[in-house]
């Protein structure tokens, strides 16, 4: 592990820790500093010519500040002779616009793919992305994992039985399959329509769930508009417990307020992205994924398989 080096930027620094300490490795020291202006000082202060480094940082809110801290973060180790950088992200910003689905309007997921490649990264490491064909928009190796595992070993501890994994939407039925799979549980589908990007009205609930325990599975909560009418739908069908495991919480606006009024019973989700204290609830229990990382991080060090580790 000589040379392998660890480092973080400001986004998530209680997940690196987490990370290092599974590796049993220390964080690298680096100075993240702010110009009077706003712009961002980076400086590297150990060397790192010739070594296996490894840049952690999600591009979570403020989305821009964290991912231009990440580029110039690359930049500095690209430049100070860095022999691979790869850059852990696991939560992957700009995700949503992943395709034109509108006349005249960017597909942003491409153009930070771009960006990072451009930046100095050699590969990127991420969890669960919001659509999988984003690994597509690299012209470098991504690394793909899934929080299905860890959140699954936590949630058994709950010992809840009579289960149906329920997808929030069509889009999201590839992960609640791997979720029903594992749990050995029914499958079922949300049917519903957006009225606005983050406004939905749930129509209809495809599969058996009456006197169930339910669960939803999906990857973001943002505004957690459509996991409460999910949650809604499901409770006026006939469900008992209403569980969710979201493994990104990015919980804006009046996220927490929603579930907390909500027929949600608790919420899981991942360390991917911090949580704010003002963000805490009772409803809300955090999984982490430190352990997933650093297995990854140190199979890609010494170049072994990692499909074991983001096989569905």
């Amino acid at each position: 592990m000589d040379s392998l080096r660890i480092f973080s930027g400001t986004a998530n620094e209680k997940l690196s820790k987490k990370i290092a300490k599974s590796l049993k490795v220390k964080l690298g020291k680096i100075i993240v500093s702010r110009f009077s202006d706003g712009e961002i000082g980076i400086k590297i202060q150990e060397n790192v010519r010739g070594k296996d480094v490894f840049i952690i940082q999600p591009t979570c809110t403020p989305v821009n500040e964290n991912l231009m801290e990440l580029l110039i973060i690359l930049d500095a180790l690209r430049r100070a002779s860095a022999s691979r950088i790869t850059a852990v992200i696991p939560y992957f910003g700009y995700a949503r616009q992943d395709r034109k689905d509108q006349p005249r309007v960017p597909i942003t997921a491409k153009l930070v793919a771009n960006i990072l490649y451009g930046a100095g990264a050699n590969r990127v490491l991420t969890l669960d992305l919001h659509a999988g064909q984003i690994q597509g928009f690299f012209d470098i190796p991504v690394d793909h994992l899934y929080g299905i595992n860890p959140i699954i070993d936590d949630f058994k501890k709950t010992k809840v039985d009579n289960l149906v994994v329920v997808s929030p939407d069509v889009g999201g039925i590839k992960m609640a399959r791997a979720y029903a799979k594992r749990f050995k549980a029914g499958l079922a589908i949300v049917d519903k329509r957006r009225n606005t990007p983050e406004a939905t009205e749930v129509m209809n609930i495809l599969g058996e769930v009456k006197d169930k325990n339910a669960i939803i599975v999906d990857d973001i909560v943002a505004t957690g508009s459509s996991l409460v009418e999910a949650a809604k739908a499901l409770k006026k069908a006939g469900t008992k417990k209403i569980y969710a495991t979201i493994t990104h919480g990015i919980l804006s606006n009046n996220a927490i307020g929603k579930i907390n009024e909500s027929c949600i019973d608790c919420l899981m989700i991942t360390d991917s992205i911090p949580l704010a204290a003002e963000k805490k609830s009772k409803k809300i229990k955090v999984v982490s994924v430190g352990s997933l990382f650093a297995e990854a991080i140190k199979r890609i060090h010494f170049e072994k398989s990692i499909s074991v580790l983001f096989d569905q």
